[in-house]
This record gives structure tokens, C-alpha cells and sequence, in this order.
């Protein structure tokens, strides 16, 4: 019986797909006065972002961490979007006695920034996970084994980890939660599916379906 469920953000509870990628796009161009393509820039999401601008340029990760934070703060309301239903199917949960947090790689100031964007999320979740919390990150086990513990010491086999990346299963497998992965993020289900997670789906209502059966 589950107890638990923890979330990735960006791409799992938010649609922040068309924000990060322009704001890759703009970081790129401006600072390796390149464009590279679609698949390249989001390749990584899922993982801090100073990660992902060492493997994209190691001599030149801090300018285009920079040059992406100024983009992303500036283009932030314009393309940040909801995803549908989010907020009831998280109260769903709740309301079926599941303790509930988020396990992001954002900085915190980005963090709340989009919650700024969507108030009621604030209150929709027990905890919240952000980069500076951890000295590893996903897909180290160390984001959601400090969720587990903010949530008053959860095992791993009493939770599950929802996220929309390879990194996000990697890392349940990796801390021993149910690995659940959701396509309607940035990576395709083949991507998913090669990263072997326990289950995977399409579209949130059947997540929490699932989700709601595990706890009961």
C-alpha cells in the first residue's frame, strides 16, 4: 500500500517544456552564437541546471547558466502554462490519505517563482525538494530520500516517484520508490520506456487512477 507520492515539476506538475527551451534556445545563441537543435537543448531537463550547461560547454557553463536565467525570468510569464486538472487530482490524493511532495532540480528562487504563477499549488503538497537541498541530484537516489524523510520517514516501498524524465526513474529506482513515468512532459514514451520505469502513462487522470488503486 502506498503511502506517498512524490512529483517531479517542471513537465509533471507544470507545463514548463516551451519556457526551458527557449530560454536554452536565447542562451545558446547569445552565448556560443549557435543554434542547436530542439533535441539537443532539452536532452538533459530533469537535472540542475548548471549540469546541464557543463555538458553543453564546460568552459562556458557559467555564462550560459547566466544568460539562461535572465531569458528564463524574462520570458517566465508569457510561457509557463498549466497543465489540466492538476490541482483536483492532487487534492484526490490528499484526500485518500496520501502524503504528498515535490522533488525538483529547480532552484529554489525558480520554484517559487512558478508557484507564484499557480498560488494553490503552495498548498497542495506536504514538502517540497529543491536543488539546494541535496549535494547530489537526480539521478542520485539523495532528492526523494530527502523527501521520503520530510514526509516523516517514508520507506521507499511505501511511495512513489512521478516524474517525466529518465533522470526521475533512474533516481526511484535508484532510492527503491515505485518508478511511475508520465509522457506528457518533455520526453517521448520511447525515451520512457528505455529507462525501464514500473509503469508509464499518458495522461494525468490515469496516473492518479493508479495511484488511488496502489493506496487502497
Amino acid at each position: 500500500m502506498l503511502k506517498a507520492v512524490l512529483f517531479d515539476f517542471d513537465g509533471t506538475i507544470v507545463d514548463t517544456t516551451e519556457l526551458i527551451h527557449e530560454s536554452m534556445r536565447r542562451a545558446t545563441s547569445e552565448v556560443l552564437g549557435r543554434t542547436l537543435s530542439r533535441e539537443a537543448l532539452l536532452a538533459n531537463v530533469g537535472q540542475p541546471l548548471p549540469r546541464q550547461m557543463n555538458l553543453l560547454d564546460p568552459e562556458r557553463a557559467d555564462e550560459l547558466l547566466e544568460s539562461y536565467r535572465l531569458h528564463n525570468e524574462e520570458l517566465h510569464e508569457d510561457l509557463i502554462e498549466a497543465f489540466p486538472n492538476v490541482e483536483a487530482s492532487l487534492a484526490r490524493l490528499r484526500e485518500a490519505g496520501m502524503c504528498l511532495a515535490v522533488v525538483t532540480s529547480k532552484r529554489r528562487f525558480s520554484l517559487e517563482m512558478a508557484l507564484d504563477s499557480f498560488p494553490a499549488l503552495r498548498n497542495a503538497v506536504d514538502a517540497f525538494v529543491v536543488m539546494e537541498d541535496t549535494t547530489e541530484h537526480k539521478p542520485h537516489p539523495a532528492p526523494i530520500l530527502k523527501g521520503l524523510e520530510l514526509l516523516g520517514d517514508v520507506a521507499p516501498d511505501k511511495a512513489a516517484y512521478v516524474g517525466d524524465s529518465p533522470f526521475d526513474v533512474a533516481a526511484a529506482h535508484a532510492a527503491g520508490t515505485l518508478s511511475v513515468a508520465v509522457s506528457w512532459g518533455v520526453f517521448s514514451e520511447e525515451a520512457l520506456c528505455e529507462a525501464d520505469p514500473d509503469h508509464l502513462f499518458k495522461d494525468l487522470d490515469s496516473a492518479v487512477e493508479f495511484l488511488l488503486g496502489a493506496a487502497s
